[in-house]
């Protein structure tokens, strides 16, 4: 039977607590030196709040902006929470069970893990529970307000848009483009004989080994965990679907950048996300920057072979959108985690 957490249960943890086991945690490639994570303390302030404090020591060297994530187990729950920005040496992470764990559990037998993973764009939010964190930014940006890099549908290099104008340059021709390997493109890379998903239909994508049993893009051909590791990774159209049903949108500019500030509810307000209006690529073009924006899923359209989902917004109006061509350029806001 579930019971709330009380100050006599807590109490009856913290002896296991204190000694808890130190754990190994691999670090991505190019880190200096393996970590070692040890979890000194799990306690709360009196009167209890809902609230309560997890504290680790991270031995070693760390990347820029590396990522804990907090495993806690008991009897009747379990839950992961992400902390980004961790440094060598002491950490802490405050953990809200009301809306992690309903208010309900039991804290005998409690576990922790905090391992280590690859480094994060600045940060990462949950926006409703059980959801998915949301990187701060798209994949190829320093910054919120940062477009990023641009993907056909399946494809992992990144295209950024050198010369021109960051307008809509729907007819302006001295355009090119460089790969986030370093070439230049000498034509564009958003047309449909360059892009090798565009015109199969579901079967073949998962018989070519594109899509898994779920439909979704393989980690091979995911923009995301190519360039961030996993568990980093894109969006599914259903995970697009809930940002929408379960956030606040409003139209807003960023450092004089347009984009959706996209924010959470209830025990979720102050979180929040922005979308930059960063257009889409088609041709040799840059379209709409400013104005609309294209993030891509990993879900492809199953009703035509030419599409895939993608979450598409613009002043007013934000919603998913099926009828977006594979081969143009979208950015990608990546995810890790599994919404429930």
């Amino acid at each position: 039977m579930k019971q709330p957490l009380s100050l006599l249960s807590l109490l009856s943890l913290l002896p296991a607590a204190l000694a808890a086991t130190t754990i190994a945690a691999a670090l991505p490639t190019g880190a200096m030196a393996e970590n070692t994570v040890t979890v000194t303390k799990f306690h709360q302030s009196y009167p209890y709040s809902g609230r309560a404090t997890v504290e680790y020591t991270v031995g070693g060297s760390l990347p820029t902006n590396a990522v804990a994530e907090i495993t806690i187990s008991t009897d009747n729950a379990s839950a992961t929470f992400v902390q980004s920005n961790i440094v060598a040496g002491a950490n802490s992470h405050v953990i809200d069970f009301a809306s992690s764990f309903g208010g309900a559990l039991l804290l005998t037998n409690a576990s922790f893990v905090v391992t280590i993973s690859g480094a994060a764009p600045l940060g990462v939010v949950q926006l409703w529970a059980n959801g998915p964190y949301w990187a701060e930014c798209n994949v190829g940006a320093s910054k919120p307000e940062e477009y990023g890099y641009y993907f056909w549908w399946g494809d992992t290099v990144g295209y950024t848009r050198s010369g021109g104008t960051w307008t809509d340059d729907y007819y302006y021709d001295d355009v090119t483009w460089v790969s986030s390997t370093g070439q230049s493109m000498g034509s564009s890379p958003f047309n449909s004989s360059a892009c090798p998903t565009y015109g199969k239909d579901n079967a073949t994508l998962q018989s070519e080994g594109w899509i898994d049993a779920t439909g979704n893009l393989v980690a091979a051909h995911d923009a995301a965990t190519a360039h961030l590791g996993a568990p980093w990774r894109m969006p599914t159209d259903a995970e697009h679907n809930a940002l929408i049903s379960n956030c606040d949108w409003t139209w807003t500019t960023k450092n004089g950048v347009n984009g959706y500030e996209v924010r959470g509810r209830g025990d979720y307000a102050y979180n929040s996300i922005f979308l930059p209006a960063a257009g889409f690529g088609q041709g040799s073009y840059l379209n709409y920057p400013g104005s609309d924006g294209n993030c891509g899923s990993s879900t492809p359209y199953s009703d035509d072979s030419d599409y895939a989902w993608c979450l598409y917004f613009a002043s007013g109006y934000f919603d998913r959108n099926r009828n977006f061509y594979r081969f143009c350029g979208q950015s990608v806001r990546p995810v890790r985690g599994f919404a429930e």
